[in-house]
């Protein structure tokens, strides 16, 4: 494993260097932690990176990787760099020939996400976006539910990402000034700021968990924060092509909260809700029956074999977001093997998010920024390039 930011004082950084080793499957050996040459060097010892392996840019990782005989250099590199970089890290790993692996959003616009996604069918590789709450168990029992048909046809779909760590200028000044500062800037963030940032993770997750195709979408924005460039909560109006409805709404400025994602799914014949921030239980509502609700256990018979595998420990003890990221990982890592000896791989039809839900995410980024500034104007999502 290669990893491409993560020095001093980042967070996801850290995040990816915890999740992409958790099962034993990969080992961190080489990367460039930073922009900042010296800082890059200076950061690699936290990681127990080799000196000789511990770059200055990027693009010095590539080529001295490349030289290195096959079974000696990284399989994969982890991108966890602002939004502006993703694009041309990504690009030129995959050109090289490594599989990657980018945080999301996965590009700064939708352009680049259309290009990155021809470079990596040419170059063949496995690319993977950490949307990471894909990756919760019950997340992956609810999704086997609803395709399973328990559910019943879909009417709506409400996902919620609510934060309130932005509510005051934290990019002038603020404790949080380093996470703040390129969240809010367009230069680096891209067209949206939380819509971006974390209305992407809740488009997503009703995208995975029901498999419904988006039609068009209605968005409003807006930026309470005084002299901020981008919106700090956002709310999107989706129309299926199923006929059903589902909202998105992001919101960085709500007091009191942390991270709660949270998603709501009615069918015709029973309705299942998740929160993020209690990951392990499952809510279950069938009209005329008493609620139900499922507690993540690798043992029970009501979990399905997905759900099963994605657990570590047995019930009680609690799985949550650095277990969720590992499955990620652990779900790209099988196709990774595959192309290791040879094998075809299906990224179509995998269970981590890949470069068809990366286009995906930024076409919905794209059109709720537009939708946003023409006053809520109905605009398509359809896209070929995304998953079906």
């Amino acid at each position: 494993m290669g990893l491409i930011g993560g020095g001093q004082g980042s967070f996801i950084g850290r995040v990816h260097s915890i999740a992409a080793v958790m099962d034993h499957r990969a080992a961190l050996v080489a990367g460039a932690l930073s922009a900042d040459p010296a800082k890059a060097k200076a950061s690699a010892p936290d990681y127990g990176i080799a000196p000789e392996r511990a770059y200055g840019s990027y693009m010095e990782m590539v080529a001295a990787e490349k030289k290195l005989p096959e079974s000696e250099r990284i399989d994969f590199v982890s991108i966890a760099t602002p939004n502006n970089t993703h694009f041309e890290i990504a690009k030129a790993f995959a050109e090289a020939g490594f599989n990657v692996m980018c945080d999301k959003p996965m590009t700064f616009d939708l352009a680049q996400a259309e290009e990155l996604a021809k470079v990596v069918q040419k170059a063949g590789v496995v690319f993977g976006v950490t949307h990471n709450y894909t990756g919760y168990p019950l997340v992956r029992q609810a999704r086997d539910m609803i395709h399973a048909g328990e559910l019943g046809e879909i009417h709506a779909v409400r996902a919620c990402y609510i934060q309130g760590w932005l509510r005051t200028r934290q990019e002038r000044g603020g404790a949080l000034e380093k996470q703040a500062s390129w969240r809010t800037d367009p230069k680096k963030s891209g067209a949206a700021g939380c819509f971006g940032d974390i209305g992407t993770h809740a488009y997503n997750l009703g995208r995975f968990m029901t498999g419904l195709l988006p039609d068009q979408v209605s968005c409003h924005f807006k930026t309470a924060v005084p002299g901020r460039e981008l919106e700090d909560y956002g709310t999107a109006v989706i129309k299926y092509t199923n006929h059903a409805l589902g909202t998105v709404t992001a919101s960085q400025i709500s007091h009191g909260r942390e991270n709660d994602l949270w998603i709501e799914v009615d069918g015709a014949k029973a309705s299942l809700e998740w929160h993020q921030e209690e990951p392990n239980k499952l809510f279950v509502r069938k009209g005329g029956q008493p609620h139900q609700i499922y507690t993540r256990n690798p043992n029970a018979d009501y979990m399905t074999p997905t759900a099963k595998g994605s657990c570590r420990l047995p019930s009680g003890h609690p799985e949550a977001f650095f277990e969720a990221f590992a499955n990620v990982y652990d779900a790209a890592f099988d196709d990774m093997a595959r192309r290791a000896v040879g094998q075809k791989f299906d990224a179509a039809h995998s269970l981590y998010p890949n470069i068809q839900d990366g286009v995906d995410g930024m076409n919905f980024i794209t059109q709720c920024v537009a939708s946003a500034s023409k006053d809520g104007q109905w605009l398509s999502l359809k896209h070929a390039a995304c998953r079906a």
